[in-house]
């Protein structure tokens, strides 16, 4: 059995029904024997150029190890499927079981963006609560003067 990465697009209209798709092709390579390395679902995306007037679609990515008769099937299931826009089917050299670059920018992007967000709110607490204790402070200092202005009315009161 040879090892291959397979790449295909599905229509948007279609996304709902690519985990059946899915579904379907993995099972034809188990049930031949086959193994699959890594299965990653980049999501709706956008093309490079339009492909018949649609600018965006579902992608998939699979890294399997199967037959060729069975690839064969699943290139023509690709073919005569008017839900698949394009494909692509590369063989590799040996199995590819580590996350793709899409995958990893996007994975990278998403915790930066997420500390970065940890940060602001921190940054916001901590300048609240600065706010806060000056507040406290300034209310402490009128109130502490208006103890001063009583004694001096009641020392005038006396004379």
């Amino acid at each position: 059995m040879r090892h291959y990465e397979v790449v295909f697009l599905v229509h948007p209209d279609q996304t709902d029904q690519v985990p059946v798709m899915v579904e379907r092709y993995t099972q034809m390579i188990k049930d031949s024997g086959g193994a699959i390395h890594r299965l990653e679902d980049w999501g709706r995306r956008q093309l490079a150029y339009p492909i018949n007037k649609i600018h965006k679609a579902h992608y998939i990515l699979m890294n399997i190890e199967c037959g060729s008769a069975v690839l064969e099937e699943i290139v023509t299931l690709f073919r005569y499927n008017d839900a698949i826009l394009r494909n692509l089917v590369m063989k590799m050299t040996g199995p590819v079981t580590e996350e793709s670059l899409i995958l990893k920018g996007e994975r990278e992007s998403r915790e930066r963006r997420q500390r970065a967000e940890q940060k602001r709110k921190l940054e916001e607490d901590q300048a609240a609560r600065e706010a806060e204790s000056a507040e406290g402070e300034e209310a402490a200092e009128e109130f502490e003067g208006f103890d001063d202005a009583d004694d001096l009315d009641a020392d005038d009161s006396k004379d």
